[in-house]
């Protein structure tokens, strides 16, 4: 078996950056997305129906379903992420609301272990009849990734018991064996959520199911093409270019090539094919699990970490497809390239994963949520100007502003988890070696060695880790030596020590006594970048980047008509930390030309040299931050 990784969940963190978005998630988020699941959010605001279809469904209200098929699901996101704030942040009238909501959910299961309010109050007898479309399996899985938290954090069963005779009951429907349906989920996540309860449980049935999950996908025949000729199911995808490439089925997992399809399936789908490859040993499906990592992020992934360019199908297209202004860039496509990526480390520890990861994280994921955690958003473009978002309606899906809530809310509740369960991600532990993957102030303890993180990242690049061992040990520490960086230096007990990186990672392997420290430095001069000249939309363009974070230019900074704007490569940007502006943020000042716009007489189009331009100072914010100051024009790639 492979020496593979393990996570170390022994983290507490007290990190200046993350603690903001860390207590509005908890202090605001949970409280409102709570209210949203029970429609008690002002009029105009899409009502959820969650916790009313699951009163409806255990017989305690009357009604009819309300909203989509996996309006279920919410609650499970939400339970996950009140169980991971739980672990840092206690609160017994939260856990007291939780245990209730789960009390809700319990009632509603029935007497054969199935549960879900869709079919419960639409008809039994037209369950699993479609597993492509009608999202069972998914909303399985997130019941199963709550439960396993909620348990984890808590000691309490009873979610978890509900979620095991679940599972009981959708192993004894679906499978290989004569009788069972050979089906599988057309949206994936029971899968990385089975070897999540595989984890806890040991139960092989557990592993055996996910295996089978991820190795029946697209098998032939196929098997959503023939669950179509029992049901009267209507394909949507059919005259799509699409098509089973939309569910990621249309060829086994292992012969895949291209990430394509919907993007959150997709992201979803490649962290349980992680873990059932890691945890099995599967050679074969780590190998396409690489293949796939490589088409994602070397080629369909934008620099914000956003995955996912068409809005037909909030999915993936072709090679270097990337455009900024209808881009669809899903939170949770984001949030699922975060999963993909730490199992992606677990299996290979490897920096660029670990560089993906800390991308999506400070840009394209925390750019999904309001800073005062009440407003989200589905989309998160790299180019935006509100007229078109309202007129252009290949520019509809695209939103100026973040919204209150969303009738198809998976987002909120998505990212409201990742923030709480952030422990979850900084450091993996690899036989005698421990790798702090993720830079964030706090401790660390690791089989017999306690580490103190102390840092102003992401706005400085000094890190400073205490190292305290039981006793005087020989462990390696590795630290990241992240992929934007091209300069740093690194002290062993105030000693300059030069060790040079191994797979992105400086393995410093010595014996630790109480007291070593270490420092590592990186700087964080802001650099220019230029995307991959096969990007069509994005030649002769530049974005700005300091650090781990991606800047933008905002129109309340800089005015309208941001496509006039240009900068050169060597105009140089002026860092300013400014504890006011966005609640706490560096903000980057570089010159650049504005092109005149007067002088055209009413004429749309002229014989004449380029436009004159007049010097102009620019301020370029974190991309995470944008409209968090009224709706207006905002750009991320600029003429250079």
């Amino acid at each position: 078996m492979p020496n593979y990784g393990k996570p170390l969940t022994d983290v507490r963190l007290n990190d200046r950056f993350w603690n903001r978005f860390r207590e509005t998630a908890v202090r605001e988020g949970i409280p409102y997305q709570w209210k949203a699941l029970n429609d008690q959010l002002p009029e105009d605001t899409e009502p959820s129906y969650c916790m009313r279809n699951f009163r409806i469904a255990a017989g305690k209200e009357q009604g009819k379903f309300g909203g989509f098929v996996f309006q279920d699901s919410d609650i499970y996101k939400w339970l996950e992420g009140v169980a991971f704030s739980l672990r840092w942040h206690p609160d017994p009238a939260l856990e007291a609301i939780a245990d209730g909501a789960i009390q809700a959910v319990a009632d509603a299961q029935q007497p054969d272990g199935y549960l879900d309010t869709y079919y419960i109050i639409g008809g039994l007898d037209k369950r699993w009849t479609n597993l492509r479309d009608n999202h069972e399996l998914y909303v399985a899985g997130h019941m199963i990734e709550a439960a396993v938290a909620y348990y984890q954090v808590t000691g309490k069963r009873a979610l978890l018991d509900v979620a095991t005779r679940f599972v009981d009951h959708i192993d004894s429907v679906i499978g290989p064996e004569e009788g069972k349906l050979r089906g599988y989920p057309g949206h994936p996540v029971i899968e990385m959520a089975l070897m999540r309860l595989y984890a806890v449980t040991g139960d092989e049935k557990h592993l055996r199911l996910a295996k089978y999950f991820v190795d029946e996908r697209g098998q032939r025949p196929n098997f959503f093409q023939q669950e179509d000729e029992r049901n009267p199911n209507r394909f949507y995808w059919k005259d799509s270019p699409l098509r089973y490439r939309y569910y990621q089925a249309a060829q086994p997992v292992r012969e895949q090539q291209d990430a394509e399809g919907h993007a959150v399936r997709a992201m979803y789908l490649y962290s349980g094919m992680a873990d059932v490859a890691r945890v099995t040993g599967d050679a074969d499906l780590a190998r396409a699990c690489r293949t796939l990592w490589d088409s994602a992020t070397r080629r369909r992934m934008y620099i914000t970490g956003a995955v996912g360019s068409s809005e037909h199908g909030e999915a993936f297209t072709f090679d270097y497809d990337l455009p900024n202004d209808t881009v669809y860039g899903e939170t949770c496509a984001s949030i699922g390239l975060v999963f993909f990526a730490k199992r992606m480390l677990l299996m290979e520890q490897k920096g660029e994963y670990a560089d993906v990861m800390e991308r999506a994280l400070y840009n394209g994921v925390i750019s999904g949520m309001q800073l005062d955690g009440k407003k989200f958003f589905y989309v998160n473009p790299l180019e935006v100007v509100p007229e078109a978002c309202e007129m252009d309606a290949h520019k509809r899906h695209v939103k100026p502003e973040r919204q209150k809530w969303f009738g198809c809310a998976c987002c909120p509740p998505n990212l409201i988890r990742m923030l709480t369960s952030l422990e979850e991600y900084i450091a993996t532990e690899k036989g005698d070696a421990v790798y702090l993957n993720l830079y964030a102030g706090g401790e660390i303890r690791a089989d017999g060695l306690a580490l103190k993180v102390e840092t102003n990242y992401p706005w400085e690049g000094e890190v400073r880790v205490e190292v305290t061992p039981d006793a005087p040990c020989r462990r390696t520490l590795a630290l990241r030596v992240p992929g934007w960086c091209r300069a740093w230096t690194l002290k062993i007990n105030g000693e300059a020590a030069d060790i040079a990186p191994t797979d992105g990672y400086i393995l410093i392997d010595r014996t630790w006594n109480p007291g070593d420290a270490v420092e590592l430095t990186l700087d964080m001069t802001a650099r220019w970048v230029r995307a991959n000249p096969r990007v069509r939309e994005d030649a002769g363009k530049l974005a700005l980047q300091r650090g781990p974070v991606v800047y933008c230019l905002e129109e309340a900074d800089n005015g309208a008509a941001l496509h006039g704007v240009r900068v050169g490569q060597q105009a140089r940007a002026e860092a300013s930390w400014e504890p006011e502006t966005l609640g706490g943020v560096v903000t980057l000042s570089t010159d650049g030309l504005r092109e005149q716009e007067d002088g055209w007489d009413g004429a749309l189009y002229d014989f004449r040299d380029a436009p004159a331009a007049r010097p102009v100072k620019l301020r370029w914010i974190p991309y995470y931050a944008w409209a968090n100051r009224g709706v207006g024009e905002m750009r991320v790639w600029i003429r250079g």
